[in-house]
């Protein structure tokens, strides 16, 4: 684990009505990961404030109603395993994001609609959907 710098929040959005006509259509949908406000990342927390990794509970809430409460350690992956796994296919670079998947509670957003999203303890980010 002494490759960790640290740890962040961060939300990978999809725009999934579009993501669903180029799936029709059998094109990419690699635009539906790209627009405004679709991948908000947090602040840098850096690894030692975080003891375990594999027992964090990360939370969602859309308009202040909670949609997403859960721990990593319901992960099916630990962070060591998705590092090895990650790091096989392709050379991991300092500043490096990886994104570990979502808890359940995925559910549509509007513009305009507040997103808040943290860390239990450590960090949270804000921010209205565009």
């Amino acid at each position: 684990m002494k490759v960790i710098a640290g740890y962040t929040i961060a939300l990978d959005m999809t725009d999934r009505d579009k993501q669903e006509e180029l799936k029709t259509k059998r094109l990419p949908w690699s635009i539906c990961k790209g627009f405004d406000t679709s991948c908000p990342v947090g602040e840098f927390i850096p690894k030692e404030n975080i003891c375990s990794p594999d027992a964090v509970q990360l939370w969602l809430k859309v308009n202040g109603e909670m949609r997403q409460n859960a721990s990593t350690k319901d992960m099916i992956f630990s962070v060591p395993e998705m590092i090895s796994f990650i790091s096989s296919i392709f050379t991991l670079e300092p500043g490096d994001l990886i994104l570990t998947g979502t808890p359940s509670g995925v559910g549509p957003v509007t513009s305009g609609d507040v997103i808040t999203a943290g860390i239990e303890g450590q960090s949270e980010i804000s921010f209205a959907v565009e």
